[in-house]
């Protein structure tokens, strides 16, 4: 699926069962909402804290679509083209960052 056939599901999927887009800001607070527990489960399957018993079964991958989901939305409902900004920004990034990353010490092998 592209990016713009993500929108586009999102938004028929929405017109058809969701009745409308929750406000920009609720959505703005549901995608905090949905990256603190994406990170929930980051922070304990890569960094130092432990799993709680129930959350032994957390899914990343569906915490991450999760995120997705609701930036597609705040995309759909503000006018936001993300295949256009995404490439904008890879852009963005090479031109800014194209020498930087490989300058940095910390990041080379050991």
């Amino acid at each position: 699926m592209t990016i713009e056939e993500a929108q586009k599901a999102v938004d028929d999927w929405i017109k058809k069962y969701g009745v409308r887009y929750f406000s920009e800001l609720s959505n703005m607070a549901i995608l905090t909402e949905e990256v603190g527990e994406l990170a929930r489960i980051m922070v304990r399957k890569f960094g130092d804290q432990s799993f709680k018993n129930d959350e032994d079964k957390a899914d990343l991958a569906d915490e991450m679509a999760d995120v997705l989901w609701v930036l597609i939305c705040m995309a759909n409902q503000t006018g936001v083209d993300l295949t256009e900004a995404l490439k904008k920004n890879i852009e963005k990034k090479t031109k800014r960052d194209k020498d930087r990353h490989w300058q940095n010490d910390k990041l080379k092998e050991k």
